[in-house]
Order: structure tokens, then sequence, then C-alpha cells
């Protein structure tokens, strides 16, 4: 049975718009490139079958591509409802993928679509928030069998995953990409820090410069946000729980408060914690009139959407992805995509200079869990140094970059414990 005759989507009509975004993408994503030579020839995926769980645009497509060339039957799905491009998606039916995803499904639907996807019962996975993981623990065991592995895509599922490894309860390994070194320094930090500004801007289309920003959590996408705010002329606060990084967000030349100090001065709002509830109501009850909220956080939690409708007296929407809230003083406050990832849901998603790196290192990780899943267990593993390394080696290769080498004498040094005169 075809691709097309399987898959869920909007309007396979649209798939020609879809081939010009992947083929945009894939002429600026070397490395991906790179790594699709090697496994066309060496099919590392041939005979199995390979569900993927990411944002569904034209960078994703083309990593489903690469998985494809290697000899994997692929099926994808997307990670979140309003990231989902139609027109990528039909492209992918047309290159014979299968395919479960449409733009802005209700919350059953979009359900529907992810268990769809594991109902092909895949060999291996990547996974982008846990949802994969959390419906084959807890609903679909019965689709667990077979399962090798996969790999995890962000900071959220990993933190899914170590709770259940923790409890003993996972039942394959995954790869944490996301805590790989070419992951958090470039896509965290240089990749949410420009795409959320890009969401914000596309939407909104209000100047940055001379207003103040409050950036919710300084991990690296954090500081990626903090930095970009402070390039645009904005005026940066921080908000932190580790003193660690409320430290360093201050040495950085930022202001540090709390959320409840933050609330009546900031004119943006960009939470990026993981965490929920970080945007609630005794802070709607002190915000300026106009203040713009926005998450780049995985869920839909960061900002309290509940207890803003219940402070509001009317909501409508005044641009698309712009929620206008009026509170009972008359004051209006704005949700930008509806408080979900404001770089995907408002706009295109990191770079594909960017996606490059960190799609190389999906790509590889995959492949190094299906070549050892059997030794290395149950539980969550890091991606291996020398394939973070050589995924930023191929990088510089393909900026024309050169760097220095080792002399024997250089490494004999750094490797004697002897005095050396």
């Amino acid at each position: 049975m075809t691709s097309a005759a399987n898959s869920v989507i909007t309007d396979l009509a649209l798939a020609p718009e879809g081939h010009l975004k992947i083929d945009w993408v894939q002429a600026h994503m070397p490395v991906l490139n790179r790594i699709r030579e090697s496994f066309e020839k060496e099919q590392p995926f041939k005979g199995l079958k390979v569900t993927i769980s990411l944002h569904l645009e034209a960078k994703t497509a083309y990593l489903a591509k690469v998985i494809q060339a290697g000899g994997a039957e692929v099926t994808i799905t997307g990670s979140n409802p309003l990231s989902t491009q139609d027109d990528v998606c039909a492209a992918l039916v047309e290159d014979g993928i299968t395919v479960f995803a449409k733009y802005n499904p209700d919350p059953q639907e979009y359900k529907e679509l992810l268990i769809k996807s594991l109902e092909t019962r895949p060999d291996l996975i990547i996974d982008d928030g846990g949802d994969l993981v959390s419906i084959l623990h807890a609903e679909r065991t019965d689709l667990l069998a077979g399962v090798r592995g996969g790999a995890e895509e962000t900071t959220t599922g990993i933190l899914r995953l170590k709770s259940l490894e923790k409890e003993g309860s996972l039942k394959f390994p995954m790869v944490a990409v996301n805590d790989a070194y070419c992951k958090y320094l470039f896509d965290n930090r240089y990749g949410t820090g420009q795409s959320v500004f890009d969401g914000i801007n596309r939407t909104t289309n209000l100047v940055v410069a001379g207003k103040t920003v409050v950036v919710a959590g300084y991990g690296w996408c954090g500081k990626g946000v903090a930095m970009r705010a402070k390039g645009l002329g904005a005026k940066v606060i921080v908000t932190e729980i580790d003193s660690i990084r409320a430290v360093e967000a201050y040495m950085d030349g930022f202001t540090v408060m709390s959320m409840d100090e933050a609330a009546s001065i900031g004119d943006y709002f960009v939470t990026v914690t993981g965490n929920r509830d970080i945007i609630r109501g005794q802070h709607y009850k002190v915000m300026k009139d106009g203040a713009i909220l926005s998450n780049a956080g995985h869920f839909d939690v960061e900002i309290n959407k509940p207890e803003l409708e219940q402070m509001s007296v009317s909501k409508r929407t005044v641009r698309r992805n712009i929620e206008e809230f009026v509170l009972e003083d008359g004051r209006k406050v704005y949700l930008l995509a509806e408080g979900r990832l404001v770089n995907l849901a408002a706009g295109d998603g990191h770079p594909a200079e960017i996606m490059d790196m960190t799609f190389a290192l999906q790509a590889m990780g995959l492949k190094y869990i299906n070549d050892n899943y059997e030794k290395v267990g149950n539980q969550v593993v890091n991606v291996p140094y020398e394939l973070d390394e050589q995924v930023a080696r191929f990088k510089l290769e393909s900026l024309g970059i050169t760097i220095d080498s080792l002399t024997t004498e250089q490494k004999a040094y750094l490797e004697s414990w002897v005095e050396h005169e």
C-alpha cells in the first residue's frame, strides 16, 4: 500500500509548495547532505521501520528523507499542532513517506494521529517532548514489542525519560540528543534566540528596541533569547529559580529579579523553563496595558491560560496568532500563538544551518542506537562524544574552516604526569 493511501494529511495538492521549501533547506544543510551520502551507501536502516515525531516543517522533512535514504520505511507525525505545515506534509507523502499530521487539529485528533504513527510498529523512533515514549509506556503498551530504541530532541522529553528511567520503567534505550554539545551550544542558544524573535516580530510587527523583555529561565535557550533581545536593543530582565544561573545572568549584564517584580515592568515576556505556571494570575493583575506574552518551552503550560481567561471580560483574535485578553480594569494583555512554541507556531523555527547540526546528531544518534541497543540496555544515554565532534568537524569543513591539530610532542606532553623541561 502506498504512503498516500495510508497517510492522514490536509491536502495532497499542496505538495508543490512543500517541495520548494524542502529543496531550500536541503541546499543549506551541508552536514546532513554529507550524512545522507553515507547512508545511501551503507543502508544502516535497511528493512527497518522508523517513526518520527518532530515539529513537522521543511527541515524536519529533510531529516525524514535522510533516514529514508538509509533504507528505512519512514512514518512521521507532528509534535505540536500549530507547527505542522500542510504543504510539507503533502510533499513528504509524494516522496513515499507515510504522514499522520495536520495543521491545528483538535486535541483528540492530534492524539489519534500520534497513535496512528505508532501503529505502524516501528523498530526505532525519534521523539520530541516524549509524546511517543509516553504513549508507548502508558496507553499503548501493546505496541512496545519490537521497539529497539530511539532519540529524544528536547529538554522536556529528556526530563520525562529520566523520570521513567529512575522508576525502572523505561522499556528501551533512548539517546539524549538535547544534551549533546552541538545541540545545546548552537541549537538551543543561537537557534532559539533567533527564531523566537523571528516569530515575535513576524507576528506583532512591533519594535523591540527600547522595550523591556522579561526572559523566564536562563538555561541555554534562555541565554539565547536574552542575547538576541539585547542585540535588538531591548532592556532585558531574567527570572530564575537557580542561584548559579541567576549569578551568570547578572554577570552577563542582565537585570535579575523575581517574576513577581518583573511582571509590572515587562513589555514582552518569553517563558523558556520547561515548567508550568511561570506566568499566572498574580502576574496578570499588575501587567502593563499592552503586555505581550509568549512561550518558547515545549508545552503550552508555562503561561497559565485558564487563569488569564478567567480574569478577562473579553477575548478576541486581533491578528493571526495574537489573542487579546481584556481584563476587568480595561488593561489589555496579548498572548502569542496560544502560548505554544512561538518560534514554530508563529514562525519557521530555527534556521536551517542550525538544524543541520542538530538533525545530523539525530540521524547519527539513531544509527548508534540501532547498532548498540542490545548492549546499551533500557536507559537514557548521551550522544557519544566522537559523534558530537564529527558533526562539528563536518560543519567546519562545510564552512571552509581549518583548525590546528596536536603534534606528537604536544600529545605526549598532555598525557604525561612527568615534569617537562
